[in-house]
């Protein structure tokens, strides 16, 4: 084992979860004290980096985008930022975000992690693919599909959270409750997640549900 690796962009596949597609940086390197991943529009105009927040209260992460290659346009709760090739723009929790490209070809290495806490891999670029049914409100499918991805993939607390999600919508209620439980036994800021995830609230009145999330 030499002990680095290198790789260019263009060596890491797309993936998408039906928004904007992105190239999972850390999951191609093993990476996990920090997340990575990167991103390029095909055209000027398109959206590179998803409308979002990264909420104080769910435990978001601060962002540091750096433009590689092109010319970005980032909106920043309102305010429009200019960001050539070279640009490093960072964002805090609860900032509205989002990006597009000015020029084709404009490529964004976004690195996040959240202040106080130890990095946690989300395994994001496993659910991808599943993400797609859910937003289509198919929660069955997306589950059953959701599942499979476990049997690969069980070392992602938050990818048992999601399939969690997908049954408690889909009616699979004791199926639910138990991906909440493992989920929240392998790490406790799931717990918060569940709190006010209207995802659960198929859930809210068992028992079991309140005896894990309180």
């Amino acid at each position: 084992m030499s002990g680095y690796a290198v790789a260019h962009l263009d060596e890491i596949g797309e993936i998408t979860d039906g928004r904007e597609p992105s190239r999972p940086v850390r999951a191609h390197f093993g990476i996990t004290s920090f997340g990575v991943n990167a991103w390029t529009a095909k055209h000027a105009g398109d959206r590179i980096i998803n409308d979002h927040d990264e909420s104080v209260e769910g435990g978001g992460q601060e962002e540091l985008y750096l433009v590689h290659t092109g010319r970005a346009r980032f909106e920043l709760d309102g305010d429009r930022v200019d960001a050539p090739a070279g640009s490093l723009v960072f964002v805090e929790r609860g900032v509205k975000r989002t990006a597009f490209a000015e020029e084709p070809g404009t490529t964004l290495i976004a690195l996040g992690g959240t202040p106080g806490e130890v990095y946690e891999p989300s395994g994001y670029e496993f659910w991808a693919p599943v993400a797609p049914l859910y937003q289509a409100g198919e929660y069955a499918e997306a589950a059953a599909k959701g599942r499979e991805v476990l049997v690969a993939h069980p070392e992602f607390p938050v990818l048992v959270y999601n399939v969690a999600c997908c049954e408690s919508l889909a009616g699979q209620t004791a199926e639910a409750l138990e991906h909440l439980r493992l989920a929240i036994e392998r790490s406790e800021r799931i717990r918060q997640f569940a709190v006010g995830d209207s995802d659960l609230d198929p859930l809210r009145d068992d028992p079991a549900f309140k005896e894990l999330v309180g």
